[in-house]
Order: C-alpha cells, then structure tokens, then sequence
C-alpha cells in the first residue's frame, strides 16, 4: 500500500508546504494501541499529529481534484412534534419543529426552532418562505414525519439533501 500512498504524501506535502508527512500501517498501529480503531486502512502522521483514513479518504487523498465531499451534519437537534397550536409551548431554543404543516401562528416557536420538518407543503409554503426569511434549514413534503419521529428523538437535518434522520 505505501507504494501506492507515497505518491499521495507527496502531492499532500507540496500542496500544503510541508516538510514530510509519514505513513503507518494500521495493522501496526492497532497493535501497539488501546483503543479500538475500526474501519481505518492507515494513518499519516504530520509533527506530532496523526489522521487515521479510511478507504474512502484514501481514494480522496489520491485525487486532490474532488468537487464533493461528504460528512456528518454539524447540526444535531431535538425533535418536538408539534400537532397544533396547543403544542407549540413545547418547542424550545435549538429544537427541531416536526409538523404537519405551519401557518403564521407557529411564527414564534419557528423563531426557536433550529429547523422545520413538515409532513406537507411545496416550495412556496408558509414553512418553505419563512425558512428562507429567517435562514433556517426546512425539508418539506415528507408526508410521515410526525408519525417517524417522537418529541426528544435526536436527528440530523441534511436541508441541502432532504434528509431528517435519527442519531
């Protein structure tokens, strides 16, 4: 593998005027550490500091050209499924507002609301709008959202994709 690898290093090292940036296998890392390391194919070590790849960050690695990465969502929030009006006291600052739908009395419980996850709605919606005035992420028209998540369930939204997901 490092024969392959080394052309990565280098073009790494160049790119980010460095010195010299070391490889390890795994298999020799795992041995010689105590903690559990899972899914890792190596590690590169720069001035004290070491960043374990998996195989998809090394085929990355290998081609500095990449128009798209993936992650995890920086944003995890709580879910509070909100059924009407009566409801809308539960959302707190940084909650996820799950609904059916929103109207202009939901304004004040959105305003806390880190993001909106509505069961219905189109790309002029009442959800839709404010989400764009106030720069909130909102998925819309996923048709079971208030029957998939419960209040407290924690759940990442992926606005860019249309995803709400439980962590």
């Amino acid at each position: 593998m490092l024969f392959k690898l080394r052309p990565v290093l280098k073009k790494i090292e160049k790119y980010f005027n460095l010195d010299d940036i070391s490889y390890y296998p795994i298999d020799s890392l795992i041995e010689n550490n105590p903690r559990k390391i899972e899914n890792f194919v190596s590690c590169i070590a720069h001035n004290g500091k070491y960043e374990f790849l998996n195989e998809e960050v090394v085929k990355v690695k290998q081609n500095l050209d990449v128009d798209e990465v993936k992650g995890n969502i920086a944003y995890k929030g709580k879910v509070k499924v909100v059924m009407g009006v009566k409801d809308l006291s539960k959302v707190q600052n940084g909650d996820i507002l799950v609904t059916q739908m929103t109207f202009p009395a939901f304004i004040s419980a959105m305003e806390k609301a880190a993001a909106f996850v509505t069961n219905e709605g189109g790309i002029t919606c009442h959800a839709a709008i404010v989400s764009r005035e106030m720069k909130k992420p909102c998925v819309i028209a996923t048709k079971i959202a208030t029957k998939v998540f419960k209040d407290n369930d924690v759940v990442e939204v992926d606005a860019e994709n249309g995803i709400v997901k439980k962590v």
